[in-house]
């Protein structure tokens, strides 16, 4: 019987969904049709995973809702994911995420 060797393991890939990592401003941008109940579909995404939006706007263009939505504390691998779940739904016809962090650092920088 072979005696006992020390293992070398090769590194493990890195966790995106760990606490630790950076968090991010994550603002959301949705485009899609006017159901009745689309925006409850929309946060359902965020409530499922015990997240409450910072700031949610809805404004009603004929057929379409236009909805703007800022989360904080997630990590921008989980911002992103969210959002493929959002593109998802039916009757969203368009997603567009942004960093607000980002664009707040462009801002002030540009200010200065």
């Amino acid at each position: 019987m072979p005696h006992l060797e020390a293992v070398t393991t090769t590194p493990t890939r890195a966790d995106v969904w760990n606490v630790s990592n950076a968090h991010c401003l994550a603002q959301y941008q949705i485009l899609a049709e006017a159901e009745p109940d689309l925006l409850v579909r929309v946060l359902n995404l965020f409530a499922l995973q015990f997240l409450t939006p910072e700031q949610v706007n809805v404004q009603r263009m004929d057929d379409l809702l236009s909805i703007e939505l800022v989360m904080g504390g997630l990590s921008w691998h989980r911002a992103q994911v969210i959002a493929e779940k959002l593109r998802n739904l039916i009757s969203v016809c368009s997603v567009d995420l942004q960093n607000a962090d980002s664009a707040w650092d462009a801002r002030t920088q540009a200010a200065g």
